[in-house]
C-alpha cells in the first residue's frame, strides 16, 4: 500500500498573524491568483443530515473527481484543507497552514504542509518529479505578496494579471463612464470602478459589494451604492437579488428583479430551508456586464476561511472525541453549533472570560464555563463525525441588504419598475418612517387659491426631497400635502428631520407664502409591498410613525420612544430642548410616549 508523502515549508513574514491570516486563508482568491482551475461542485443530501461535497475537473481527456473534506481551522492560528480522489494519480491531498509568533516578537512565521498519497504509479512518479517543490514555489511567491500587501506596500493582496480587453471594449467602456458622469451618481468615481471591472481577480467580481468598494477607496457609502446603480443603468454592471443563507451566509437563491424573489430557499450545503426578510438575507450585489468582462464559471475554492469570515473555528470531531482548541475570541454573542443540521447554543463572552466547554450530544449542544481564557474544549458525545462551529451573530459585513438600498432614492429614481410581484409581501425587520405635512394647509388653499397652493406644495416637495436624499433616506409617496420617506437608520431620519427645520427658513425666503412643517419619526419592524406600481410599507410602524407625526405642532419634531433612545440619535439631539410626553393615539390601545423636539 502506498505510504503518503509529504513536505513542509517555511515562511518568515514581517506582518503579525492577524494581518496575514486574512490573505492567505482567503483560499479563493489565493488559488486564482495561483493559476489553479476551476472545477463543479456537486453537493448530495445524507440520510444522517451531512453533506457529502464532491468536486469535479476536467483536465485533458481525463475528468479527475474527489470528495471535499469540510476545511478545519481555527481563525488566525491554522486551517488544514483535504481532498479524498475517487480517480486520477493521487489517493488524498491535504494542505495545512500554520501561523505562530515570529522570532524575537516580530511578524510571524508560516508553516505550509503539502501532504500526498498517490495512488498508481502516475502519482508516485508525479510526486517524485518536483510536485511539492514547484507547488511550494508558486505559493511561496503569493505568501510574499501577501507580506508586501500587509505592510501597505502593494496595492493588491497577489500578483495577478487580469484578461486583456478587447480595445473595442475598452472604448465601450470609455463611453459608458462618460455616460454615468453625466448624470448625478458618478460622484467622480466611475473610472475607478471600471478599471476594477477590468483589472481585478475574478474573487473580487463575482460577489461586487458597493460597501466593501466605499471602505476600500475611502469614500462616502451612499456614493459608492450610488455609483453602481448608476452603472447598472449604463450597462456597466448587472445587478442581482441574493437570498443569503442564514448559517453559512452564502448567496443559494439569485434573482435579476425583485419580482422574481422567491419566498425562500434551500441550502444544500447546510440542508437547511429558510426564508427571506429585507433586513436580515435579501442582498443587492453586483458583476461586471458580460460584454465588459465575462467572468468563468465554477470554484477555485468550495470552502475556505474567509468565506464565512464569521466563523472563528471549525472542527471535525469523530465519534467520542474530545479536543482541546487554542482560540482567541473577541468580546460578542456567539453560536455554537455544528455543520449538520441540528440545534445551536448561543454564548455571550465578556472581555477576558474563559471560553465555553462545547458538548455535542445527540439532540443537544451545550457550553459550561469549564473552559480557560484563550482556549477551548470540544466532545462529540455522539456516534458519528460531526463538525462544531463557533460563529459570529454579527451579519455579513459588507452586504447591502434590501431594506438599505430601497430605502435610498437613487434607487427609487433608477428603479422604479423593481417591484415585487401584485400580492406579494415581504418581511422588513426594522425601517425608519419620516412622515411630514404642512400645518393649516386647508387654510393656504383658501387664502393664496389652488394654483399658487399647488406651484407652493410641489415646491415643498422638491426642497423636502433633496435633503432626503441627502441624508441616504427616499421618499416613498406623498399623500395630499404630506411626505412619507424611509431610511435605514433611525439616525438617518432624525437627522433629515433636523435639517428640514434648520433650512425651513431659506425655503420660505424664496416663497411668497412661508409654510410651517410637521414632522414625526418612527422605527420598527413592518413589511414590503407593492401598491400603485412602487415599494411601499404597510404595519404598525407606519401607522405610528403618522400618528406621531400628527403630535406635531410644527416648527418641531416628534419621534417615538424608542427612537430617541438610539444611542446615534440621543447624540444628535442632546444640544436640543426635548420635552417627553406621553398620549393616547388612534389605533393604539396602550399610551404612547415620545419627545417632542422644540428648534
Amino acid at each position: 500500500m502506498a505510504q503518503p508523502q509529504s513536505r513542509t515549508f517555511h515562511w518568515e513574514f514581517e506582518n503579525p498573524a492577524e494581518a496575514i491570516w486574512p490573505l492567505l486563508a482567503d483560499t479563493v482568491r489565493f488559488n486564482e491568483a495561483a493559476g489553479l482551475p476551476r472545477y463543479e461542485v456537486s453537493e448530495t443530501a445524507q440520510p444522517d443530515g451531512s453533506v457529502l461535497y464532491e468536486g469535479r475537473m476536467k483536465r485533458g481527456l481525463f475528468t479527475i473527481a474527489w470528495r471535499e473534506i469540510p476545511v478545519n481551522w481555527v481563525a488566525g492560528r491554522w486551517f488544514e484543507h483535504r481532498r479524498e480522489f475517487l480517480n486520477g494519480p493521487l489517493k488524498d491531498l491535504t494542505a495545512r497552514l500554520v501561523l505562530s509568533p515570529g522570532t524575537d516578537g516580530r511578524g510571524c512565521r508560516g508553516d505550509y504542509t503539502l501532504t500526498a498519497t498517490p495512488a498508481n504509479l502516475l502519482g508516485r512518479v508525479m510526486l517524485k518529479a518536483g510536485f511539492f517543490e514547484s507547488t511550494a514555489k508558486t505559493f511561496a511567491g503569493l505568501a510574499a505578496d501577501a507580506d508586501r500587501f500587509a505592510g501597505g506596500l502593494a496595492v493588491e493582496p497577489f500578483t495577478f494579471t487580469a484578461p486583456t480587453p478587447d480595445p473595442a471594449v475598452r472604448d465601450k467602456v470609455a463611453e459608458l463612464v462618460a455616460a454615468i458622469e453625466a448624470g448625478p451618481h458618478g460622484h467622480g468615481l466611475a473610472a475607478r470602478l471600471a478599471e476594477h471591472l477590468l483589472s481585478a481577480q475574478e474573487a473580487d467580481l463575482v460577489h461586487l459589494r458597493p460597501l466593501a468598494l466605499a471602505r476600500r477607496w475611502q469614500v462616502e457609502e451612499r456614493a459608492a451604492i450610488e455609483l453602481c446603480l448608476e452603472a447598472v443603468r449604463a450597462g456597466l454592471l448587472d445587478m442581482r437579488w441574493d437570498l443569503l443563507c442564514p448559517r453559512c451566509r452564502i448567496p443559494k437563491a439569485a434573482v435579476e428583479a425583485l419580482d422574481g424573489l422567491p419566498q425562500g430557499a434551500h441550502c444544500d450545503s447546510c440542508n437547511i430551508d429558510y426564508e427571506r426578510d429585507f433586513s436580515r438575507n435579501v442582498e443587492l450585489s453586483f458583476q461586471p456586464a458580460a460584454a465588459v468582462r465575462p467572468l468563468g464559471s465554477g470554484e477555485h475554492c468550495l470552502f475556505g476561511p474567509m468565506s464565512t469570515p464569521h466563523i472563528w473555528l471549525q472542527r471535525t470531531l469523530a465519534p467520542g472525541e474530545s479536543m482541546s482548541e487554542p482560540c482567541g475570541l473577541p468580546p460578542g454573542r456567539y453560536a455554537l453549533r455544528t455543520l449538520e443540521p441540528g440545534p445551536e447554543c448561543i454564548v455571550d463572552l465578556a472581555e477576558d472570560s474563559a471560553l465555553p466547554e462545547v458538548t455535542l450530544d445527540n439532540d443537544s449542544i451545550t457550553a459550561t464555563p469549564a473552559g480557560q481564557a484563550g482556549r477551548t474544549v470540544l466532545h462529540n458525545r455522539t456516534a458519528r463525525p460531526l463538525t462544531v462551529i463557533v460563529e459570529e451573530r454579527r451579519w455579513v459585513r459588507d452586504a447591502l441588504t434590501a431594506d438599505r438600498v430601497t430605502a435610498l432614492q437613487a434607487f427609487r429614481d433608477l428603479f422604479s419598475d423593481q417591484v415585487l410581484r401584485p400580492g406579494d409581501e415581504v418581511a422588513v425587520a426594522r425601517i425608519s418612517l419620516l412622515f411630514t405635512d404642512l400645518r393649516r394647509s386647508t387654510e393656504l388653499y383658501g387664502r393664496i387659491g389652488d394654483a399658487a397652493a399647488y406651484h407652493l406644495v410641489r415646491d415643498h416637495f422638491a426642497f423636502l426631497g433633496a435633503i432626503v436624499r441627502r441624508h441616504s433616506g427616499a421618499v416613498v409617496k406623498t399623500i395630499g400635502d404630506a411626505v412619507m420617506a424611509a431610511f435605514a437608520t433611525p439616525a438617518d431620519a432624525v437627522a433629515a428631520a433636523l435639517a428640514i427645520q434648520r433650512e425651513v427658513a431659506a425655503f420660505n425666503a424664496r416663497e411668497e407664502v412661508p409654510v410651517v412643517i410637521k414632522l414625526g419619526v418612527h422605527e420598527g419592524p413592518c413589511i414590503a409591498v407593492t401598491l400603485n406600481g412602487r415599494l411601499d410599507y404597510f404595519g404598525s410602524t407606519v401607522n405610528m410613525a403618522a400618528r406621531l407625526q400628527g403630535k406635531s405642532e410644527g416648527g418641531d419634531l416628534v419621534v417615538s420612544q424608542s427612537v430617541g433612545a438610539e444611542g446615534a440619535v440621543a447624540a444628535l439631539l442632546q444640544d436640543h430642548n426635548c420635552v417627553h410626553e406621553t398620549t393616547q393615539l388612534k389605533g393604539f390601545e396602550q399610551p404612547v410616549a415620545y419627545c417632542r423636539v422644540r428648534l
